[in-house]
């Protein structure tokens, strides 16, 4: 399934925008600056990984319930569905 919404370019930007907290992170650590400076950017920079991921697995459901709507195999559609939201919340 391919990843297509109204929202992509607010995603992309998103992206890009954690992209650069990323960097400023790799460079923060190339630095030796305080790890306590550190952690609290990687933090910032996972919540907003799981912001970005839950717009994502909000259009992945929405399309789900279209494909299981306009009568789709309901039983595999749903599985899909179920599968990405454990994969997706599961905590590492």
């Amino acid at each position: 399934m391919t990843f297509e919404t109204k929202d992509n370019e607010a995603i992309i930007r998103r992206l890009r925008r954690i992209e650069g907290q990323v960097k400023g992170i790799q460079k923060m650590v190339e630095e030796g600056k305080y790890c306590g400076d550190i952690l609290i950017q990687i933090a910032a920079v996972r919540a907003a990984m799981n912001s970005v991921g839950g717009l994502i697995l909000e259009n992945h459901m929405k399309d789900c319930l279209k494909k299981y709507l306009d009568g789709a195999a309901e039983d595999q559609v749903l599985d899909d569905l179920v599968d990405t939201m454990i994969k997706y919340t599961k905590q590492n």
